[in-house]
């Protein structure tokens, strides 16, 4: 249909594998050349294995096309067959008259086959069976296939067999039962997809050889082809061949890499994206990602912390309360009632003015009072543990408080009194004092 459009001879993404489209890939080659050395050179087995559509029969067809003339073939493309019908096969691609009476028989076929190959082997020629499809074979036909190699002169295999399969093939060779026929293959090559650049050459190859006088394919979708297909030259044709009808379809001269993502969905049945867009996809998801973790050490860190609520810090005051006496301390005649005292302001003062009353209040237990100290804002709050912090303060939830200590006389400081009290004060304070912070 498109053929005249694009001025072609014939159509050059046909999925048969002709051996005029071979596009000889340093991966190809080697495959190929493999299966000549084992014709020439070995006998046994030569192993050749591809994922499906990799050009696998492709290189077969072109190996029979260069097939040296002391060879004769014997190809076997059905392989689920029963080991008498394997023989029989061989037998009648080789040339052999079978009688009705022994088709039957197992031993008559390998006889008649043996003489073959001997006959073969005093004119110079060799025998050569090429099974595809090999990953099909039942272990009773390789059994068989591994006795057919017994027929040999004390010098040379009298017959040559090629095994063409996909991966599963080496898989079923690896079982135990059947170690002894992996063990005679010679030689194994396991043939890849292509690569981007392979793919490219690929690509041009074939329209060179139907008659193409420029190039179709833009240098993008050259490289679409090869991200949809992943190398595999039978996806390749198929999206190719798609693409130059839709091409013609929109009457245009020139395959882009939108045509080929549009024919590539139609082969699969799911659409293809272009490749930026996928990466754009990945990189908002891990921005996603970073952003709610961000989000969520912000909630813990607020969590956390004891001043969140407000948006600001509170401003907390520190206020003495009235002493409470000890039994130790002298009462107050009755007759003569005391008058009260004025509430003194809030005092702030150092942690070493604290800390030095302490001591003196631990020597002086039975005649001064402990100080009160009360730190709040005026509305109440809770009672949190309270240590020495530094920079004469008291840190109170993680939060250095100066705090004051109840106004009045004090007594007179210890000469040791700042050492000890710097090592008792905070149990001293603790058991002792309520400490009110806002909520």
């Amino acid at each position: 249909m498109y053929l005249s459009f694009f001025g072609l001879n014939e159509k050059p993404f046909a999925i048969t594998p002709d051996p005029r489209y071979l596009y000889l890939s340093e991966r190809h080659a080697e495959a190929l050349a493999h299966l000549l050395y084992g014709i020439n050179e070995s006998g046994g087995f030569i192993q050749l294995t591809g994922e499906v559509g990799t050009g696998k029969t492709t290189v077969v067809r072109t190996l029979l096309s260069r097939v040296p003339h002391h060879a004769d073939v014997a190809v076997i493309l059905n392989p689920r067959i029963t080991p008498i019908e394997f023989l029989l096969t061989i037998c009648e691609e080789l040339g052999l008259a079978i009688a009705e009476a022994d088709r039957d028989s197992a031993k008559q076929l390998v006889d008649a086959l043996n003489r073959r190959l001997l006959a073969a082997h005093a004119e110079g020629r060799r025998v050569i069976v090429i099974v595809d499809e090999a990953q099909n074979l039942s272990a009773e036909v390789l059994e068989q296939v591994r006795l057919l190699t017994n027929l040999e002169t004390p010098t040379q295999k009298l017959l040559q067999i090629i095994l063409i399969g996909q991966p599963e093939l080496r898989e079923l060779l690896d079982r135990t039962e059947l170690r002894q026929l992996a063990q005679r293959i010679t030689g194994r090559y396991h043939l890849e997809p292509l690569s981007r650049e392979e793919t490219q050459g690929y690509v041009r190859h074939r329209l060179r050889v139907a008659g193409a006088a420029g190039e179709i394919f833009t240098p993008g979708a050259l490289s679409e082809v090869h991200r949809v297909s992943t190398g595999i030259p039978r996806v390749i044709n198929v999206t190719c061949d798609r693409a130059l009808l839709g091409a013609y379809t929109q009457e245009t001269r020139g395959v882009t890499a939108a045509l080929v993502r549009l024919a590539a969905g139609e082969v699969y049945g799911r659409r293809f994206v272009p490749v930026w867009l996928g990466w754009l996809a990945a990189a908002l998801g891990l921005m996603s990602m970073a952003l709610a973790a961000f989000g969520g050490w912000q909630l813990w860190q607020r969590q956390t912390s004891p001043l969140h609520a407000s948006g600001g810090k509170p401003q907390t005051t520190i206020r003495p309360t009235p002493a409470v006496p000890t039994s130790a301390a002298p009462s107050a005649p009755l007759s003569a009632p005391a008058s009260p005292k004025p509430a003194a302001p809030p005092v702030a003062a150092s942690i070493n003015a604290l800390l030095a009353a302490n001591t003196a209040y631990t020597g002086r237990c039975s005649r001064v009072p402990p100080p009160a100290v009360v730190v709040g804002d005026g509305h109440g709050g809770r009672q949190e543990p309270l240590r020495a912090g530094g920079q004469g303060g008291v840190v109170v939830s993680g939060t250095t408080r100066l705090l004051g200590s109840s106004p009045g006389p004090q007594p007179a400081r210890h000469p040791d009194a700042h050492r000890r009290s710097r090592t008792a004060a905070p149990r001293w304070c603790c058991p002792r004092w309520t400490i009110d912070m806002p909520p």
